[in-house]
């Protein structure tokens, strides 16, 4: 059975001046909600923010442009498609980031928590933290009781095939960019988020959870908002969990 380096402790604000760091938001179709999470990401933390747009076809886009973002095109539509294509641009830039962060554009997350999210890597604890929306406090009805049910049984399976333990598959999360790197991620579509874990997990990343807070997302969900959606995301995360193991 395979460990990788785990704790579980909330994370301290620290000075994260030293570090540089880029934020990656897939968006698909969400123009009414991507401005107000580029804005609430602490400028003075980030260097740059990349909003993917991920084949949309209202003004994500523009709003994401008109907040600040770099804006990319990624024309071929898939959750972990857009994550590489922002990977690929940040690994293109004179300056390589020494962390990535990951969250969503739908403002279901708190992009103001990002400080607590980075800090185990800028203590220089962790490679991989998980915002961990289990630890924190949901806003009623913000998960349905398929993503909380599915949440549940792949961070178990992980654990009985892994060995390592998790509570959330969370969206919000930041990863060391060498790490990052390393872990040869592949999955363009539902899996990423758990291809990431268990591939830390493999290759013994020093992983964290800091418990973050979780609001009703903006708009319609495209997964958990449709039983197609649902059933497609469901299969994918278990069998990529069953895949490398």
């Amino acid at each position: 059975m395979l460990h990788a380096r785990q704790q579980t402790a909330p994370a301290t604000r620290l000075d994260t001046q030293l570090l540089r760091i880029v934020v990656i938001i897939p968006a698909f179709n969400e123009e009414n909600s991507v401005g107000s999470v580029v804005r609430d990401i602490p400028a003075h933390l980030v260097e740059e923010v990349i909003v993917v747009n991920n084949n949309s076809n209202d003004q994500t886009a523009v709003e994401a442009a008109r907040a600040g973002a770099t804006v990319l095109h990624e024309p071929i539509q898939g959750y972990g498609r857009a994550c590489l294509r922002g990977i690929a641009y940040a690994q293109n830039r004179q300056q390589k980031p020494d962390v990535v962060v990951f969250l969503d554009a739908d403002y279901s997350d708190y992009p103001e928590e990002m400080p607590d999210v980075v800090a185990p890597i800028a203590a220089g604890t962790a490679d991989l933290v998980i915002g961990s929306r289990a630890l924190g406090h949901r806003e009623s009805g913000s998960m349905t009781p398929q993503q909380v049910f599915g949440n549940w049984l792949a961070t178990t399976l992980l654990r009985w095939l892994y060995g390592v333990r998790y509570t959330d598959l969370g969206p919000f999360r930041a990863i060391r960019f060498d790490s990052l790197l390393a872990l040869g991620m592949r999955d363009t579509t539902y899996g990423w988020t758990v291809e990431m874990q268990l591939k830390a997990a493999k290759q013994g990343l020093r992983t964290t959870e800091v418990p973050v807070n979780y609001r009703k997302r903006i708009g319609f969900s495209k997964i958990s908002g449709t039983v197609k959606g649902t059933v497609l995301a469901g299969y994918k995360i278990i069998t990529t969990i069953f895949k490398y193991w």
